[in-house]
């Protein structure tokens, strides 16, 4: 439900894609928020679904522009997680319903040559990420969820609380 601090909150629908590798390792991009450039943080891929479009759709679209790897919504199948957030953005506050779908990959190589000039210009890297390494690091990543949520996608450690 949104409350009263979420009512001028821009609405908006995405599809995200957890790619895990054949090490378990979760595949995350960094990159900041152009109105907090001293705050980076690591997140999933995936982006906001275009009038029409499918989260699967979406989530395919945008898992080959910001990593290369070419995937269809077939493929992606079902949502594993779903979620609702709050954030900002550039000054812009938004309140996004998302589905995270998941992908399992070999080795790829990841390519962010396919991110748009706005992207681009906050993107600034990736890494694959152990459930371990994300629950030691004082790093921020997103969703927060994230570690519990691999541990039982892939059943790789017991996470701590």
């Amino acid at each position: 439900m949104v409350g009263e601090a979420d009512a001028d909150a821009v609405r908006r629908r995405a599809g995200r894609v957890l790619v895990i590798d054949g090490d378990g390792r979760v595949l995350l991009l960094h990159g900041f928020d152009p109105a907090r450039p001293g705050e980076p943080y690591w997140f999933t891929i995936g982006g906001g679904a275009k009038p029409g479009e499918s989260l699967a759709d979406a989530a395919a679209r945008e898992l080959l522009e910001e990593s290369g790897i070419s995937a269809s919504a077939a493929e992606l199948g079902e949502p594993v997680w779903h979620e609702v957030t709050t954030f900002s953005f550039d000054g812009t506050r938004y309140q996004q319903e998302q589905d995270f779908f998941l992908l399992r990959v070999g080795a790829p190589e990841i390519s962010t040559d396919g991110l748009d000039d706005e992207e681009a210009a906050v993107v600034d890297g990736h890494r694959w990420w152990a459930v371990a390494e994300l629950e030691a690091t004082a790093e921020s990543f997103y969703p927060r969820e994230l570690p519990r949520l691999l541990q039982r996608l892939t059943g790789s450690g017991e996470p701590s609380r």
